[in-house]
C-alpha cells in the first residue's frame, strides 16, 4: 500500500502564516505521508535563505494584542511606523517563551523529513527572484507540477 499524500499551497509570507504549512507538512511527513508544499506569491518568502518575516496585525482583527489593545487601540493604529516591527519582536519573544519552534527549525524539519518544497517558477520570474536567494533543496515548478501531485493526493489544503 502506498503512503497517503498531502498537497499544500502556501501563499502568505508573514511570520504567522509561515507556521501552518510547515507544521502541517512536517507533522504529516512524521506520520508517513508523502508531502509537497507549493510556495507561490508571498509564500516564497518562507523559502528564502535570508528570511525577514514579520507579523502584520493590519487586516487581522482576530490577532490578540498585549494589554487588551485589541479592545481599545484602533485597528488603524497598527499601521503606525514601527508597529509591525514591535509586534514581530513581541510575537517572536512569546513563541520562544512558550517553546514554539522557529520557522527556520520547522523548515529544517521539513527538509529532514523529505517534504518536497516547490517554488512557483512563474512567481519567481514575476518578482525577478534568483534561485540563489532560496535555501538548498528547493525545486522550481509551475502549476502543472503541483496539480500532478495534488490530483493524486488524499488531502489538499490552500493556506
Amino acid at each position: 500500500m502506498s503512503a497517503k499524500k498531502l498537497a499544500l499551497i502556501a501563499t502568505k509570507g508573514t511570520l504567522d502564516w509561515a507556521y501552518p504549512p510547515l507544521i502541517l507538512g512536517s507533522t504529516a511527513a512524521a506520520l508517513g505521508y508523502d508531502v509537497q508544499i507549493f510556495f507561490t506569491f508571498y509564500g516564497l518568502q518562507i523559502l528564502k535563505k535570508n528570511m525577514n518575516l514579520k507579523v502584520s496585525a493590519l487586516g487581522n482583527p482576530g490577532m490578540p494584542m498585549p494589554m487588551g489593545m485589541d479592545k481599545w487601540f484602533p485597528n488603524l493604529g497598527v499601521a503606525l511606523p514601527g508597529m509591525e516591527s514591535m509586534m514581530t519582536v513581541m510575537m517572536k519573544a512569546k513563541m520562544k517563551a512558550k517553546g514554539v519552534a522557529s520557522v527556520e527549525e520547522l523548515r529544517s524539519l521539513c527538509q529532514e523529513a523529505d517534504v518536497k518544497m516547490i517554488a512557483c517558477q512563474m512567481t519567481v520570474d514575476l518578482f525577478d527572484m534568483k534561485p540563489s536567494e532560496f535555501i538548498s533543496g528547493v525545486e522550481f515548478g509551475g502549476a502543472a507540477t503541483f496539480m500532478e501531485f495534488a490530483g493524486q493526493s488524499d488531502v489538499n489544503l490552500f493556506i
